[in-house]
């Protein structure tokens, strides 16, 4: 079966009639039943499915062992996401076992596809959880206490969907078992519409991570408290959200956003107690750090001005990261010569980079929109993806 007919399959899970687009996040409702569909997938492909100690699924093309080729990515999304982020990985990784084994191939190394865990952190607040708890590149324990808007923690959720939360964390066993790892996935830009390509190899993903700002004031009655009495939180987060714009201009090639404002309690007709608003910043290099930090004191100073206090958490953070520099040339030759594309999007692959050769293939996204409805990739474009994979899994496992 195609990607695209495996997409299909899934059209109808996790859609958001508010929203638009898809709502499927770790472990709620829909994503267990897009793990239920890529199990059921994978079963019928003759492959071992296993999940693993951090909620990661794994369906093995014979045993596992030592120098594994893996493919794979998500199937969670942001909250109102697109059809194709990470589903367009998963659907093409079968689809290209399938294919190879239509046409008798047999590996000659332990071939997996893998499904990560909380890939865009729309539940939990970090992104790649089970990527950077697979590399123990987050503390156990600190996963563990993470909270979604419910309060459920990501200790409780897991361990509701059969988990053992005294197990969560690094696994150097499985990590040791991949010999190489190369994603599939969307673009999320316009590199390729540009490029006139339908395929591209990524070539680096720049620094990101996530910031929680919480303004404190005094939570008081919006009709009877006069404007001189107020200490309203909601001012300095306003100020805040202007001051991230002002200064990610000023840098070059400097992304900066603020996507989630909550303020408490969330009353019309009441002045609020708190408000948190989160930053994601990504800029190359070394100056993630140093644009943050030049907000926060932007910040601070609106704080200051209408009597609230501010306390800032960083959340996650990644530095520049590369592909592996001979993946990522062999995949050009195999591939005969496509685009090479460096992202501003974080990825497993990227997590993973730091640990194992690592590399990413790139479907063209004609509306260069993604995170949002509107995200999308042409048939045509889905079945070269869908080809470009075969051809590399076929090199590695030989």
């Amino acid at each position: 079966m195609s990607a695209g007919e495996l997409l299909g399959q899934i059209a109808d899970v996790g859609r958001d009639t508010r929203r638009g687009g898809y709502s499927r996040h770790a472990f709620d409702a829909p994503e267990r039943e897009l793990r239920t569909w890529f199990v059921e997938r994978a079963q019928r492909l003759g492959l071992d499915v296993e999940t693993d100690r951090n909620g990661n699924l794994w369906a093995w093309w014979g045993a596992p062992g030592p120098d594994a080729v893996v493919t794979g990515s998500h199937l969670d999304s942001v909250p109102g996401g697109g059809a194709f982020d990470g589903p367009l990985g998963v659907s093409s990784a079968l689809d290209a076992v399938e294919s190879l084994q239509d046409k008798g191939f047999r590996p000659a190394k332990p071939v997996a596809v893998v499904v990560f865990a909380e890939e865009e952190g729309g539940r939990f607040g970090v992104p790649c959880l089970g990527s950077r708890l697979l590399t123990g590149s987050i503390d156990a324990d600190r996963a563990l206490a993470l909270r979604d808007p419910d309060g459920v923690t990501f200790a409780e959720a897991a361990a509701a969907t059969g988990l053992d939360a005294g197990r969560v964390g690094a696994d150097p066993e499985r990590l040791g078992l991949i010999g190489r790892f190369v994603e599939l996935h969307v673009e999320q830009g316009r590199g390729l519409i540009d490029l006139g390509s339908p395929v591209a190899v990524g070539s680096s993903v720049i620094a990101h991570g996530r910031w929680r700002f919480s303004f404190t004031g005094q939570g008081n009655h919006a009709g009877a408290t006069r404007i001189a009495d107020r200490a309203d939180p909601m001012l300095p987060a306003a100020g805040t959200v202007l001051a991230v714009r002002r200064l990610a201009r000023g840098r070059e090639d400097a992304r900066a956003t603020v996507g989630r404002l909550v303020p408490t309690p969330g009353g019309t007709n009441v002045i609020a107690s708190t408000v948190d608003l989160w930053l994601d910043a990504r800029v190359p290099g070394a100056e993630t750090p140093e644009l943050v930090e030049e907000i926060t004191v932007a910040a601070r100073e609106a704080a200051g001005s209408e009597g609230c206090e501010l306390a800032v958490t960083r959340e996650s953070y990644s530095g520049d990261v590369v592909f592996d520099e001979p993946l990522r040339r062999a995949l050009g030759e195999w591939l005969g010569g496509p685009p090479e594309l460096p992202t501003g999007a974080g990825h497993d692959a990227a997590i993973l980079a730091g640990f194992v050769p690592s590399g990413m293939l790139y479907v063209r996204n004609p509306t260069g929109i993604s995170h949002a409805p509107d995200e999308f990739a042409e048939d045509a474009d889905v079945a070269a993806g869908a080809r470009a994979l075969t051809e590399v899994l076929e090199r590695l496992a030989k």
